[in-house]
């Protein structure tokens, strides 16, 4: 048995709202392929509001513009939460995602 790997670049959309020259909320989607499928899957990557600027609907656009380019051309869009962040998971709920499973990671 000989293990084989084929190289495949990632295309990734990285999304940003700025006011007044800050960045103050961004998103990325990020695009790979399985085998088994026509189309790519989404991963939802990175989402984040600056403190001062939470509360006032700027993840929500980014959420919901990621959402408009992954329906595009994806046959799903992956979001991961920790465990520890209950407000969040109710937040990516409230916005069309269920819990699906659960996410095991190694950190290098």
């Amino acid at each position: 048995m000989k293990i084989m790997f084929q190289e495949i670049l990632v295309r990734q959309i990285n999304f940003f709202i700025e006011e007044k020259g800050r960045k103050i909320g961004r998103a990325t989607l990020l695009f790979g392929h399985n085998d088994l499928h026509d189309k790519p899957f989404g991963l939802l990557e990175d989402v984040f509001v600056v403190e001062d600027m939470r509360g006032q609907g700027i993840g929500d656009a980014l959420v919901k513009r990621v959402i408009k380019e992954a329906k595009k051309s994806c046959y799903k869009l992956i979001a991961t939460s920790r465990h520890s962040k209950q407000v969040v998971h109710g937040w990516y709920q409230r916005r069309g995602f269920s819990d699906h499973g659960t996410e095991f990671r190694i950190d290098f």
